[in-house]
């Protein structure tokens, strides 16, 4: 009897170890992979992934430059959230202003997501103001836009652009390849989108 429990305890303790081994080892990986100053490294996470999309988009033979479904699937990396890949893609093909930004920081970046919001803010504080100068807007789309009009505590925006589904396209199109998203992706979410309308309806 009590040599059946002595067996019970080292059997115990023996899996104890192993799970706090195993515990441990998930630990230095997750901190490995969140931690921007180790992703970031010649031989981090975030930079490798960022190369090795920048080589898959490089050699892409879609018009748009984009990286399709089954290429990041036979490579192994669409199991990896798409905003990541597009974080990481963003990084290596931004990776001089980057580093430069990050060393002028005081505080530092917990993330790639951090990161890009502070450059975009910054970058949205340095531009001058064109209060005044016409009255129209060119938006990322291309198109012209007519400027908000402020009427009291309210502002109106007067639009009366016509869209044909070209401009449409060829908005996602411009976006898609502005932000570093998938065309295939934003599809699949569309076709998701409409069938989950048509159910409620």
């Amino acid at each position: 009897m009590a040599k059946s429990a002595k067996a019970k305890t080292k059997v115990v303790g023996t899996t104890i170890d192993a799970m706090i081994k195993e515990g441990k080892a998930l630990g230095r990986i997750w901190k490995q992979t969140n931690s921007l100053t180790a992703s970031t490294k010649a031989s981090g996470f975030d930079t490798r992934l960022g190369k090795l999309l920048q080589q898959l988009k490089a050699s892409s033979s879609l018009d748009s430059g984009q990286i399709s479904r089954q290429t990041l699937t036979t490579h192994g990396v669409h199991v990896i959230d798409r905003r990541r890949r597009s974080e990481a893609l963003w990084f290596v093909e931004n990776e001089v202003e980057c580093r430069d930004f990050i060393a002028k920081s005081k505080k530092g970046f917990t993330s790639l997501t951090a990161l890009q919001k502070a450059m975009r803010d910054a970058a949205k504080a340095d531009e001058p103001s064109n209060v005044g100068q016409n009255d129209t807007v060119v938006s990322d789309s291309g198109w012209k836009e007519p400027k908000a009009k402020k009427s009291g505590a309210t502002v109106q925006r007067n639009v009366n652009v016509m869209v044909s589904r070209t401009k449409m396209v060829d908005t996602i199109l411009h976006h898609c390849q502005q932000h570093n998203l998938n065309v295939e992706d934003i599809i699949a979410d569309l076709q998701s989108h409409l069938a989950t309308q048509k159910k409620s309806v």
